[in-house]
């Protein structure tokens, strides 16, 4: 018999704040966290806003020796898994060490060192680069220092799978604990790329808001008049852990994690399939792993860019996968308060999830002021909604058309 995997800690570092008590306060009252970019000077930009991480402060979670040597999504990751493990509780001794893992994603990894240390190549030669450079930037190293700094020596893997990947992190954690590969996983992602070459980029592909005056209101998730998503920094990250042990120690549980699906588009590298075909395909995996039918569910957490084409495609696929009782479903994107932090969305959306279900409190969509006919199911626009969330949903879509759903539960049962 699978084995059940519950969640008992979370810790976060978003725009709109350090730390999971910060944030929940923040998406429950419709905050923004997106603003002018201080990171550059982003004036020659077409996009000149950004969701950047405002509160946050590498030295007290990290010595002074390694925030020199790791790029600062590294920082984002280890502090959201300091955070994390002393919300659960959880212990890591030699005892146990070799059954608790770490898996998160990201989209780009170190992407601000990888400009810097390219700018000292050009300006003062080879030999000027830092030893630390490579470890310090690439992907593999946000799971690789958070197993170093607590000693977790259970699987270890990063995950990159676009703007997936943090999600992908949470369903394969789910799976190595359902499996009895791990007994606990730490799990999520990290992303931190509000840096010129990013931004020029994601320019060039006109996949972001322009609405520079306004920056609170450019994330607009189904709106009528979305015309791009936001760039946003941080991280999500969550401790999994097996049932018993998580009932045998006390630990407290926010959630059961009870499904996760993938899939492929096979379309586009950048644009989703418009009918939602692998969205589709996605959720209804989710579903059947989870032996949920679609009417049990009562919320998703959707990926909800606030591009043209996402948004239409996702309210497609919700309406193939959910039939009538999509027009049921409470949805929100919580993208429209915190940007999309890409390879990172998929760990903090998982985290509000969760909370969801736990204090029975929905976030809303912000900047939904026009209704667009092709979006035109329950965004939960505006102002958050208290209800009973027994069961919900998080998807989270990457460039290469990659698909990863994850569902929630609430907590019923002790142990077996």
């Amino acid at each position: 018999m699978a084995r059940r995997v519950v969640v008992t800690g979370l810790g976060m570092v978003t725009p709109l704040g350090t730390g999971v008590e910060k944030n929940w306060e923040m998406v429950c009252a419709g905050k923004s966290g997106i603003g002018p970019i201080t990171k550059f000077d982003a004036s020659t930009f077409p996009t000149r806003i950004a969701g950047e991480v405002k509160d946050f402060k590498s030295e007290d979670f990290m010595d002074k020796q390694q925030i020199r040597r790791f790029d600062i999504f590294i920082h984002y990751a280890v502090a959201s898994a300091r955070m994390a493990i002393e919300d659960s509780g959880l212990k890591i001794d030699k005892e146990n060490a070799h059954r608790v893992g770490c898996v998160t994603g990201s989209g780009l990894g170190g992407l601000e060192m990888l400009e810097h240390y390219h700018k000292v190549l050009l300006d003062r030669g080879p030999r000027r680069i830092s030893p630390f450079f490579i470890p310090g930037m690439i992907a593999n190293m946000a799971p690789g220092q958070i197993s170093i700094e607590f000693g977790a020596k259970g699987p270890n893997i990063s995950i990159e799978t676009a703007c997936a990947a943090s999600a992908h992190a949470v369903g394969e954690s789910f799976r190595m604990i359902r499996e009895g590969i791990a007994d606990a996983m730490i799990t999520g992602g990290a992303e931190a790329v509000v840096t010129p070459l990013a931004l020029g980029g994601f320019c060039s592909m006109r996949a972001l808001s322009t609405r520079n005056d306004e920056p609170e209101k450019a994330s607009r998730p189904f709106d009528l008049n979305r015309d791009g998503f936001v760039m946003g920094e941080g991280a999500g990250i969550l401790i999994l852990e097996e049932m018993n042990q998580a009932l045998e120690r006390g630990a407290k549980i926010y959630a059961e994690v009870v499904g996760y699906g993938m899939s492929g588009d096979a379309y586009h590298v950048s644009a989703p399939e418009p009918e939602g075909e692998g969205a589709v395909n996605c959720m209804k995996m989710a579903l059947d792993y989870a032996g949920l039918s679609p009417e049990d569910v009562d919320y998703i957490n959707a990926h909800g860019t606030s591009t043209p084409l996402n948004d239409a495609s996702e309210n497609k696929a919700i309406k193939k996968v959910f039939g009538e009782h999509a027009y049921n479903l409470a949805i929100s994107s919580t993208k429209s308060m915190t940007g999309h932090l890409l390879g990172g969305a998929g760990g903090i959306e998982a985290i509000y999830t969760v909370l969801t279900i736990k204090h029975g409190t929905i976030p809303p969509t912000i900047n939904y002021e026009t209704p667009d006919p092709e979006c035109d199911l329950d965004y939960v626009p505006n102002e958050a909604r208290q209800a009973k969330v027994r069961v919900a949903m998080s998807n989270s879509f990457g460039f290469g058309g990659t698909n990863a759903s994850l569902v929630f539960k609430a907590f019923e049962g002790g142990g077996e």
